[in-house]
């Protein structure tokens, strides 16, 4: 099943924290990978409960999956990527 990708706004934000081409590399692989198995990752617990997670070498990708689209909530590096509210 190939899902639809969709940014939440806060995301062009997030991206501008990292270089060009850090972020290029980032949305390819989200483009590429969560397209076609979204629903393969692990579900996040606590405080982002029900929302998953997508590695994406040193930095991680927090979504979630609304029928045939996955909305991407935050980008971040792996250690601060869990630390702010959505």
């Amino acid at each position: 099943m190939a899902y639809n990708i969709l940014y939440k706004k806060s995301v062009q934000r997030d991206l501008k924290k990292f270089s060009r081409t850090e972020a290029s590399h980032i949305v390819g692989q989200i483009e590429k990978e969560l397209s076609e198995k979204a629903d393969t990752y692990p579900v996040l617990k606590g405080q982002f409960g029900g929302l998953r997670k997508y590695r994406a070498g040193d930095y991680r990708v927090i979504y979630a999956i609304l029928g045939d689209d996955v909305l991407i909530l935050r980008t971040g590096h792996g250690r601060d990527a869990y630390k702010k509210e959505i």
